[in-house]
């Protein structure tokens, strides 16, 4: 039998799909929330009023794809780089306080996502760390940023409590981004998604450590909610990619990581993506999904 059939076999069996990896690192350890399937965990009790407050008639949309938008690449962009060789800068931090000092190593050319987050990732394949910085931009021939976290690959390690990160939820960005490389290509993506909400709960859940509300609404998504979509959904009429996107909610499900447009799902750009593609997404809807009770996953 071919290797790929072999692959196809045990996740028909529900066997635990190797971990994501990024320039030769895991993409966190394989028992990382990220990395861990929801499909046969047990509904949250108050799934219906949460999917409620974030719009059951509201339709998902794939906020990531090829070529631009207002001059920018469409999603939120990462580079591994060599950290041996890669000069490394500090920073001047708008929340010091819950910014890990770094030094963060920097390339000339580092890509940062358009819009008004201006998130960088980077990717030290030396170390295997993962660098996230939001807000960056140069001033004064250095580089300040509004927050910024460092994280170990290898580790499930989280920030501490009440601590944001380069997201509001205070969690990684790039483990819940739709990858092409390595992730998509294959044919499957082997995590959770990150997805946005407008309105939240000024609560967190694992592995989340950070809320940005002021609301205590109970029916109001907490930061590090997931959610899935239910197994009765049929995706076969999708395109490729967007039932590719459309199986991992299935199986991994998607993370409130931040306030926005309600049912966006991020990835990073690329041009192998197809837009009409991925716009098929707009098929599901916020009824589609279900909240996932997560407890199981909490250490």
């Amino acid at each position: 039998m071919k290797v790929a059939a072999i692959a196809f076999v045990a996740l028909l069996a529900g066997a635990a799909a190797p971990a994501p990896t990024i320039g030769g690192c895991p993409l966190f350890p394989a028992t990382n929330a990220w990395n861990q399937r929801v499909d046969k965990l047990p509904v949250a009790a108050n799934s219906a009023q949460i999917i409620a407050s974030i719009g059951n008639d509201v339709g998902v949309h794939a906020d990531f794809g090829s070529g631009l938008w207002d001059g920018s690449k469409i999603g939120i962009p990462y580079v591994v780089v060599h950290g041996k060789t890669t000069p490394k800068t500090r920073l001047t931090f708008e929340y010091a306080d819950e910014s890990d000092k770094g030094p963060y190593p920097i390339p000339t050319n580092v890509p940062i996502e358009g819009g008004s987050d201006h998130h960088a990732l980077i990717v030290d394949r030396d170390s295997c760390r993962l660098y996230e910085l939001y807000a960056l931009q140069r001033q004064n021939g250095g580089w300040t940023a509004g927050s910024g976290a460092i994280w170990s690959l290898r580790s499930n390690a989280v920030r501490p409590a009440g601590w944001t990160s380069a997201d509001a939820a205070g969690l990684p960005i790039l483990p819940g981004l739709a990858r092409w490389a390595g992730d998509a290509a294959t044919g499957h993506i082997n995590h959770a998604l990150r997805f946005t909400v407008q309105r939240t709960r000024r609560a967190y859940v694992y592995p989340a450590r950070h809320f940005a509300s002021s609301d205590t609404d109970p029916s109001l998504p907490p930061m590090g909610l997931r959610v899935r979509l239910k197994a009765s959904v049929d995706i076969s009429k999708l395109p490729p990619q967007a039932r590719v996107a459309a199986q991992a909610m299935k199986t991994y499900g998607m993370i409130v990581a931040d306030n926005g447009s309600n049912w966006y799902v991020t990835g990073a750009p690329s041009p192998h993506w197809s837009n009409d593609q991925l716009h098929a997404l707009g098929a599901l809807h916020g009824s589609d999904f279900e909240v996932v009770d997560t407890s199981r996953l909490r250490p």
